[in-house]
């Protein structure tokens, strides 16, 4: 009796305590879960989220383009972005915000066969360069040529459509623009060929943050934007620590991309990722602004409160 008793009351204790519920936030992916996004991953399969209270669900696009356009629409909270992106969105007039980064050096790069006729960037003078996406490739790409006094006069650009690895193989061009040195060298090799890159922050062009997470300026003060980059920047310390407890979380999570291109990947990005991801370089974000302004890119130069903003 006494045992039921006591049942009884532990039960009701239980049911007179309230469960703090955990608070839901969206954030919407840049491309299809891989490597890159591991912080994020990583919180969430080793409890960072959790221990902040989050429930998180990520959502990867049907249409890269559209991540940040949801967010400023109100309907998603959080977007991973592109800095260059969150330049021309803010000249669009897009209500966005920086509060954070993901990848804090460029992933993009000029990538060409190691036994192929460049072995610097001059080489490129008459020669073929494949390309995905005009715009901020283009001119990522004139001022590497700028760099050595040459200009788009010297080559020849052609549209590979997103097949920038088989494009370089096959010798319909020289060399690709828009490659990420963390997947495109390894997928050469893979396919057995050895790549070599030009990166364009040693060639001219502004060192800038890679992938940043965006939301609605409006809406910064968002009490779970400090948990969701405090349970980042454990998780990020923690992939740095345990890269291989992380990574077998991770294909537990995804099991699809247990393979060696992304083994690798997952190796090569581990440097790049910020260790203090709240925390904003106004110089770089100014520097780069300038960078594409003068590159036609964007009218002006506005302010870097404008569009980025710490959360503390």
């Amino acid at each position: 009796m006494k045992n039921i008793v006591r049942s009884a009351v532990a039960a009701a204790v239980l049911l007179a305590t309230p469960v703090q519920a955990a608070e839901k936030l969206t954030v919407l992916m840049d491309w299809f879960t891989n490597p890159d996004h591991a912080p994020v991953i990583t919180a969430m399969t080793k409890g960072f989220f959790a221990a902040e209270g989050l429930d998180v669900e990520l959502i990867e696009p049907a249409d890269p383009a559209m991540p940040p356009k949801l967010v400023a629409a109100g309907q998603g909270d959080i977007a991973i972005s592109y800095q260059p992106t969150l330049h021309a969105q803010i000249e669009e007039g897009l209500p966005l915000k920086w509060i954070g980064t993901l990848v804090e050096t460029p992933l993009n790069s000029l990538i060409v066969l190691e036994d192929g006729p460049i072995k610097e960037i001059v080489d490129l003078k008459g020669k073929k360069v494949g390309f995905s996406v005009s715009g901020f490739e283009d001119a990522m790409l004139g001022q590497m040529l700028k760099s050595v006094g040459l200009n788009f006069d010297d080559v020849e650009l052609i549209n590979v459509n997103f097949a920038l690895s088989p494009a370089l193989l096959s010798g319909q061009v020289d060399a690709v623009i828009g490659a990420y040195r963390n997947f495109e060298l390894t997928q050469l090799e893979i396919e057995g060929k050895k790549g070599k890159a030009f990166y364009p922050e040693e060639n001219g062009v502004p060192i800038f943050d890679e992938l940043i997470y965006v939301v609605h300026k409006d809406k910064t003060d968002d009490p779970r934007y400090a948990k969701f980059l405090a349970a980042v920047e454990a998780a990020t310390i923690y992939l740095t620590n345990h890269p291989d407890e992380a990574w077998e979380a991770f294909i537990e999570a995804y099991p699809n991309l247990d393979d060696e291109l992304n083994r690798r990947a997952w190796a090569d990005t581990l440097p790049r990722f910020a260790k203090r991801p709240a925390s904003l370089d106004e110089g770089r974000y100014e520097r780069f602004a300038e960078f594409m302004a003068a590159n036609g890119l964007i009218e002006k130069v506005v302010p870097v409160a404008d569009y980025a903003q710490e959360i503390r």
